[in-house]
């Protein structure tokens, strides 16, 4: 018996259903079902809401999630090898678990959720960043989430909150800050998994604003965003050149000088680019 519920301890779990870790994959499974609990409380109040979950492994977190209250969990799973292990889990709580054996980036999941929803997953390392992207790029704002709590590399939880000025900074931090607030609540050593990773992980929480915090056409900021810092060591007038024949007047007319580099720029001057470019 474990901690949280009656289902055994997860390392049991995993040597029952023969679930070592495969590195294509991109798995590393988190194994104290105390920190899973904790994860699942920094997602915020869960027993009004749907959470899905992406890569659940042998279950910590979808474990948590549900000792936890939330109402309903969805988990997709791309290895087949969890989904005896995730279905002792749903019969341990009646209803209220949905696994599908899938690939997250091919799966819509409304099929199977009811808002408000919530997403957390313990990212697989190889797919984290792609998935963040999307759901924070959805056509429509408000997205069909109210939040994401997503463990990533603490490399990449740094890309997501950095600042002007910072190496960190980039696309990521822009894409997160334009439409949510975005925080590290919690951070975690390598010996804190299995296998351990090579590096520290940490647990981003990001909370979605009702609409972005500076008005940009989303296309627009994307492909000013994506220019600019794909030649980040060059100044704003080269770097941006592809983008308008007339790119330093845009520049001066968003208060940005020519000869700064993105990562100088900051979210609302980038935004103002934008909007002066659609102007045009």
């Amino acid at each position: 018996m474990s901690g949280i519920d009656d289902l055994p301890p997860l390392r049991e779990v995993i040597k029952t259903h023969d679930l070592a870790a495969k590195k294509s994959l991109g798995q590393n499974f988190l194994l104290d079902l105390n920190l899973t609990a904790k994860i699942a409380r920094l997602a915020g109040d869960l027993t009004q809401a749907d959470v899905l979950e992406v890569g659940p492994g042998p279950g910590g977190l979808t474990r948590g999630l549900l000792a936890e209250g939330a109402r309903r969990v969805l988990a997709i799973e791309k290895d087949p090898r969890c989904m005896p292990a995730l279905a002792e889990i749903a019969a341990a709580y009646p209803g209220r678990l949905t696994a599908i054996n899938g690939d997250a980036l091919d799966t819509n999941p409304l099929a199977h959720l009811t808002p408000p929803i919530k997403i957390a997953a313990n990212l697989p390392y190889n797919v984290g960043t792609e998935l963040l992207v999307r759901w924070l790029t959805p056509p429509d704002w408000p997205p069909f989430w109210d939040s994401l709590t997503l463990m990533f590399q603490r490399e990449v939880a740094q890309r997501i909150v950095a600042t002007p000025g910072s190496k960190a900074y980039g696309r990521l931090a822009l894409l997160a800050q334009w439409r949510t607030d975005a925080r590290i609540v919690m951070e975690l050593p390598p010996e804190a998994f299995s296998p351990p990773p090579k590096v520290n992980s940490a647990v981003v929480h990001l909370t979605a604003l009702p609409a972005p915090r500076f008005p940009a056409n989303p296309a627009t900021l994307n492909s000013v965003v994506a220019a600019a810092f794909n030649q980040r060591r060059k100044m704003l007038r080269s770097a941006l050149k592809s983008v308008s024949p007339a790119i330093e007047d845009h520049l001066h007319a968003a208060g940005i000088k020519p000869t700064e580099r993105a990562e100088q720029v900051p979210l609302e001057a980038f935004c103002a680019l934008s909007r002066s470019l659609d102007e045009s």
